[in-house]
């Protein structure tokens, strides 16, 4: 049977000390992820580039892969985002899903050693910037824009400003959450929306609704990943091992039009409340990576390293790196070929392609 699960999205619901906090405790944790074990936790929330652990889960994929290294690997389905990387952060999890802002922002810069082992899309569609009976962004001057505050769709706005020489200080953000913002674009006073899918689609039902600037123009930027407590993984490789076989041999089927690909894909549908149509739509609006050698190329390209920088400026800008982060130097991060950002004696983010290599390279 399958369990429909409420949309939640992606999007910070604490307040940004409040995160900091919780990451920072997480440095003293634990001496006891780095050591050689046999059974793992990973954690996911609802969004349609995450849900397929899901699928990995009931379907027996997970445990096919974690049987070969004889281990086990626990999947876990939390109601929260937020909570969920709060979770990871002070150890209760080895793993998790996260946009690559958050990553940085809750876990890297609260000290947690952090490795992004799966590099499974960006977003290229999925999150936009509309406002009404306007389709011009330069418009936006003045005017107040209704989002969920330093989530995706923050930092979506300023990249749309910045395309037209605006900045925010030239709008008002106003902080509305993602169970409201459908309802809010619907009455008069409410005229410019940033948000992501499925409630994107519904703020462009609106009457005299436009797209006028989405993710698809700052592609790389929204990154979705699977992170991985870093000592963890260097103590325990067939953990590595085995998330990244079981969830590159789902996408091998979810990108095909084989009955495996229908099969996962009405699952997937019917699990995050649509069905198969609206998850295929939903899919439409991601850069998804169904081979593990295109997730390795982009991630070793110079436009995923100019697109974190990106992001890394205005998690500072925002103060989410912390009260005590002096630059956006403050968090390094590494990437293939000795590639790095900020402080290399502090590196907390680490891009690491070399499961996915092995993927690619049927060395699993």
């Amino acid at each position: 049977m399958i369990t429909k699960i409420p949309f939640l999205g992606r999007c910070k619901r604490l307040l940004v000390g409040s995160l900091v906090a919780v990451a920072a405790s997480a440095a003293f944790v634990p001496a006891a992820s780095a050591q050689e074990r046999d059974s793992f936790r990973l954690a996911w929330s609802i969004y349609a580039g995450w849900i397929p652990w899901l699928y990995i889960q009931e379907s027996g994929l997970m445990k096919k892969w974690a049987d070969k290294y004889g281990i086990s690997v626990e999947i876990v389905q939390i109601n929260d985002y937020v909570e969920s990387i709060n979770q990871y952060t002070a150890g209760q999890f080895d793993g998790v899903v996260a946009t690559s802002m958050d990553a940085l922002s809750i876990p890297a810069a609260g000290g947690v050693d952090t490795t992004a082992l799966i590099v499974g899309d960006y977003s290229n569609g999925n999150d936009g910037l509309v406002m009404k009976d306007s389709t011009d962004v330069a418009a936006l001057k003045g005017q107040r824009v209704n989002l969920v505050e330093l989530s995706v769709s923050h930092y979506l706005l300023a990249r749309a400003l910045d395309s037209v020489g605006l900045s925010e200080r030239d709008v008002t953000v106003v902080n509305t959450g993602d169970a409201d913002i459908v309802a809010a674009f619907n009455t008069s006073g409410v005229r410019n929306v940033v948000t992501w899918n499925p409630l994107l689609d519904d703020v462009q039902k609106v009457p005299g609704a436009n797209l006028v600037f989405d993710s698809s123009q700052i592609p790389g930027h929204i990154k979705d990943l699977t992170i991985v407590n870093t000592q963890t993984l260097a103590a325990n490789p067939n953990f590595g091992k085995a998330l990244v076989g079981a969830w590159f041999e789902l996408m091998a089927d979810l990108g095909s039009d084989s009955e495996a690909g229908q099969k996962a894909r009405a699952f997937l549908g019917a699990a995050s409340g649509t069905d198969q149509a609206g998850y295929e739509a939903q899919l439409a609006g991601m850069r998804m990576f169904w081979q593990a050698s295109d997730a390795v190329s982009f991630i070793s390209s110079d436009e995923a390293i100019e697109a974190m920088d990106s992001v890394r400026q205005f998690s500072f800008e925002k103060g989410l790196l912390g009260d005590g982060a002096p630059s956006p130097d403050f968090v390094g991060i590494s990437f293939p070929d000795g590639k790095t950002l900020g402080d290399t004696a502090n590196i907390r983010l680490r891009f690491d392609p070399s499961y996915m290599q092995m993927v690619a390279d049927d060395a699993l």
